[in-house]
């Protein structure tokens, strides 16, 4: 039986059945080799007694460093009584608008989406009209949701010549690791931007399937009940999954080919800076445009190299302003049976909440 013919319950015997497991992540690559980017010293090991100063983040035990010691500071910070000032997410503050050209002159930007839903791109809008002066600081050799750059293009172009390359979604299929790896050779700083180009995201659910791509197409594509409908009306004695290749007469056409296992961007090439969320909210877009905009325009030294770019250091839970009073969780419900009140807590409305999972700034 396969894995959606459990998940959706086609079988009465299903319940009894063996439950899938997901696919472990592989295990970050060690020592991976440096990219052509602009490199920012690593972060120097926690002193031993000495706590580090506000505007850096906090380290690791034992000198090791982990998640949490790459973690960019919010650049501008509020007072708030009820939240610590750590731990909560603020906007950069970007300044007027842009002086013109840089004093060295234009940079190049690239922005690529691989598995993804375009919610990210969308998302770099929220920079409102500072978006309207990105013109002034950089070329954009490549946008596909907004600007007609080709492949053919980046790839004639000399190795490091593109400054930033901002890159969202998941690495699904042969074209996402292509263009991930081509934009890589080029790029002299690459982003994972928004959840899936940083930890999976959605299309990552797709490793829970034992049956890989096959599996997945073939339940797509005869199984859900429009395509089930559509394979018996016109293709009953032989059902129609879509192929990779197909011969017309001008030559052969190809498509890419999907993959059994979903990757994260830096499971397939080098990362230099990470922007979590989904989307990103703006808080974080403007701080990771405060970055380069320092960095281009007055000399202001980046990150360091691993860095996550508009995030916290504590749980979404803790940053959000919903009233908690620690009462303890009796019962759960679906979000049409309660009256929500804006100002509790949803986990004690009886509402499941994986803020206290979720990363800060999501």
């Amino acid at each position: 039986m396969g894995f959606f013919d459990r998940l959706f319950n086609k079988n009465k015997d299903a319940k009894n059945d063996e439950q899938p497991k997901a696919a472990a992540k592989p295990a970050p690559k060690a020592d991976a080799p440096k990219s052509a980017s602009v490199q920012a010293a690593a972060p120097a090991a926690a002193p031993a007694a000495t706590p580090a100063p506000k505007a850096e983040a906090p380290k690791a035990a034992e000198g090791n460093p982990g998640l949490f010691d790459f973690i960019v500071p919010p650049v501008a910070n509020v007072n708030d009584s009820k939240i610590p000032e750590d731990a909560k997410l603020y906007p950069a503050d970007l300044g007027p608008l842009l002086p013109g050209a840089p004093p060295g002159g234009k940079i190049k930007l690239a922005i690529y989406w691989c598995a993804a839903c375009g919610g990210c791109d969308v998302s770099l809008l929220d920079t409102h009209e500072r978006i309207l002066t990105i013109g002034d600081m950089a070329d954009i050799v490549m946008w596909p949701i907004a600007a007609d750059g080709k492949e053919k293009d980046i790839a004639a172009m000399e190795d490091g010549e593109i400054t930033v390359t901002i890159i969202s979604g998941a690495v699904r299929n042969t074209e996402n690791e292509h263009m991930a790896k081509l934009l890589r050779q080029k790029s002299k700083i690459v982003v994972a931007y928004g959840t899936c180009a940083t930890f999976g995201g959605s299309p990552a659910l797709a490793n829970l399937v034992p049956g890989g791509a096959n599996e997945i197409m073939d339940y797509v594509y005869t199984k859900t009940p429009s395509s089930a409908n559509f394979q018996t009306d016109y293709h009953k004695d032989a059902p129609q999954v879509p192929q990779t290749e197909t011969t017309v007469p001008e030559g052969v056409l190809t498509l890419p080919t999907l993959y059994d296992t979903v990757k994260t961007l830096d499971q397939v090439i080098d990362v230099d800076y990470y922007v979590p969320g989904c989307p990103p909210l703006p808080e974080s877009i403007t701080q990771l445009l405060k970055a380069v905009e320092d960095f281009v325009y007055n000399g202001v030294p980046l990150p360091p190299k691993g860095a996550f770019v508009g995030t916290t250091t504590r749980t979404l839970c803790e940053e959000c302003p919903r009233a908690k009073s620690g009462a303890r969780i009796t019962e759960l419900k679906e979000p049409y049976q309660v009256d929500v009140k804006e100002d509790v807590c949803l986990m004690e409305q009886g509402i499941l909440c994986l803020g206290p999972a979720t990363m800060g700034g999501c």
